[in-house]
C-alpha cells in the first residue's frame, strides 16, 4: 500500500508543475491565465507565443512520461527487493503466489498516470486551477502503453482528417485508449489497471466539456489549413 501512496504523491507533484505558466511568466512577463481561455496548457500559451506553446506541449508530455517512468522504477525496485532469493523468474513466481505479480507493478504505473494528469488539471501551486491534461496524458500513456498510443494516434488522425475537429479526435482517441491498452497488454493488465486507465481518460474528457457542448451545438471551430492566395 505504501508504494501506491508514494508513487501517487510523486506523480501528482510532477504533474502539477505548471510549465505553461512558468514559461510565459519568465520569457514574456505575462500571466497565461489572464489571456484567451485562461488555460495553462500549450494551446493557450501558443496564442501569446507559438514557440513557448510548443515548449509547453513537450514539457507537459515529458512530465506525464516521467511520472509513469518513476512509478515503474519504484515498482520494479519493490519487486526485486523483497528478501526473496533466486532468479527473477523465481522471485516473480513467489510474488504471484502472494498476490503481488507484475500486474501489481503495472497498476502502480497506471496510478502514476492518473495522478500526473490530476496534478496538471488541479495544480497545488496555482490554487488547483490548471489545464485539460491532454499533453500530460499523452506522455503518461506513451510510458504506460506505447502500442496503444500508436493505435489511438491513428484514430485521432483519421477523425481530424474526416471531420476536421481536433477536439473530436482528441476526445474519441482518449476514450479509446483504455480499451486499446487492455487488448494489447492483457498479460500486464488487470481489472484494477483498466479502471485506473479509464479514470485517467475520464479526467481528460471531462475537462473538454465546453468542446463537447460546442460539438453538439455545431459551433466548434474546424481545423483548416490556410493557403496563401496569389494575386
Amino acid at each position: 500500500m505504501a508504494i501506491y501512496i508514494i508513487v501517487a504523491a510523486i506523480a501528482y507533484l510532477l504533474g502539477s508543475i505548471p510549465f505553461g505558466y512558468i514559461l510565459l511568466r519568465v520569457f514574456r512577463g505575462e500571466d497565461v491565465r489572464q489571456h484567451g481561455s485562461g488555460n495553462i496548457g500549450a494551446t493557450n500559451v501558443a496564442r501569446k507565443a507559438p514557440g513557448l506553446g510548443i515548449a509547453t506541449l513537450v514539457l507537459d508530455a515529458l512530465k506525464g512520461y516521467a511520472a509513469v517512468a518513476v512509478g515503474m522504477q519504484l515498482a520494479n525496485v519493490s519487486l526485486t527487493h523483497t528478501g526473496i532469493t533466486g532468479t527473477r523468474e523465481q522471485v516473480e513466481a513467489v510474488l504471484r503466489a502472494q498476490g503481488a505479480s507484475i500486474q501489481g507493478a503495472y497498476l502502480v504505473a497506471a496510478i502514476a498516470a492518473v495522478f500526473a494528469i490530476l496534478g496538471h488539471v488541479f495544480p497545488i501551486w496555482l490554487k488547483f486551477k490548471g489545464g485539460k491534461g491532454a499533453a500530460t496524458g499523452v506522455g503518461a500513456f506513451v510510458a504506460l502503453a506505447p502500442k496503444a498510443v500508436l493505435v489511438v494516434l491513428v484514430i485521432f488522425a483519421v477523425l481530424v482528417a474526416v471531420f476536421r475537429y481536433i477536439s473530436l479526435g482528441s476526445i474519441v482517441a482518449t476514450a479509446a485508449f483504455p480499451v486499446c491498452a487492455w487488448l494489447l497488454y492483457r498479460n500486464q493488465a488487470s481489472p484494477a489497471v483498466f479502471a485506473a486507465m479509464v479514470a485517467a481518460a475520464a479526467i481528460i474528457i471531462l475537462k473538454h466539456q465546453q468542446n463537447i457542448r460546442r460539438l453538439l451545438a455545431g459551433t466548434e471551430q474546424r481545423f483548416e489549413l490556410k493557403h496563401r492566395t496569389e494575386h
